[in-house]
């Protein structure tokens, strides 16, 4: 059973987008939602390698504390309204039957926030990255490289269905990233209404083939449709494949060659990540 969801989240326009993710997911799966605030730190604030007498450092630190507790405020009052919209209850302790909220708050870099946290929660929830902006790509890296947890990233400026969750499908190639990504996601697949597999081509020399997938969900209890597909561009293929067949998110391994050779050089996976229109599941 899903049962714990992070949100991670800072002062940078994206909050309303990934708990409204999570949201629609903590209804479906009557999970608990986890809204871990970074704080950024004052001394953090301070300009690098520029001296300041002690007067002005100590009047620096006091005014970057200030107005973090402002900043912390706001979005708390932000966060509360957006809960009660979508449909969480805040209580402690979270209730099994309903989907419930918590919030805390933490100082620091959001990536070592995410490595804290994500550990030991069942999905991780963040904002698409936006290379061109240099924003999100830490917190996604953190979450995908320094969990072991699954991680959905949820596409800006798009609503998350109601239904989120409710039609899923998976790519599969037989790889380990694709096994570790099936592994990580059963509670998803269980609590889904529809799972179709996506494969294309060979798949891995030695993994295992789309047929044994399917028998593999079927002793857990969840019926899977195969879908092959032709691509040049698996990674581009995959989401238009996953529209094609009605799901509305996407389950896949993530990067099998490195995340840096992947961003110099192209890859599938960042393929998926700079492109989806989607909710995509991603997992290393």
């Amino acid at each position: 059973m899903l049962s714990k969801i992070l949100v991670p989240v800072r002062g940078d326009g994206m909050v309303a987008t990934v708990l409204r993710h999570a949201a629609a997911l903590a209804r479906r799966h009557k999970a608990h939602v986890v809204v871990a605030h970074c704080r950024a730190r004052a001394e953090d604030l301070l300009p690098s390698g520029v001296p300041l007498p002690a007067f002005a450092r100590e009047t620096f630190l006091k005014q970057a504390h200030e107005l973090a507790d402002q900043q912390e405020q706001h979005l708390r009052t932000i966060l509360q309204k957006l809960t009660r919209d979508f449909g969480l209850s805040e209580t402690d302790p979270p209730h099994s039957d309903v989907a419930t909220v918590e919030f805390i708050e933490e100082s620091g870099r959001m990536a070592d926030v995410i490595k804290h946290n994500g550990r030991l929660a069942d999905l991780i929830v963040v904002s698409q990255p936006d290379r061109d902006r240099n924003l999100g790509t830490n917190s996604l890296k953190s979450g995908l490289f320094q969990t072991g947890r699954p991680v959905l990233m949820c596409p800006p400026g798009h609503d998350s269905p109601d239904d989120l969750g409710a039609r899923i499908a998976v790519g599969w190639n037989g790889s380990l990233e694709a096994s570790r990504a099936v592994a990580l996601t059963l509670d998803l697949a269980m609590g889904a209404e529809e799972v179709t597999i996506l494969t294309s081509g060979k798949g891995d020399a030695h993994g295992a083939t789309v047929e044994e997938l399917v028998d593999y969900y079927r002793l857990r209890g969840v019926t899977a449709v195969p879908h092959r597909f032709d691509a040049r561009n698996p990674g581009e293929a995959l989401l238009a494949e996953t529209v094609k067949v009605g799901a509305n998110m996407l389950i896949m391994g993530a990067y099998g060659e490195s995340h840096e050779r992947e961003t110099l050089f192209g890859g599938n996976t960042q393929s998926v990540v700079d492109k989806a229109k989607i909710s995509v599941v991603l997992v290393h």
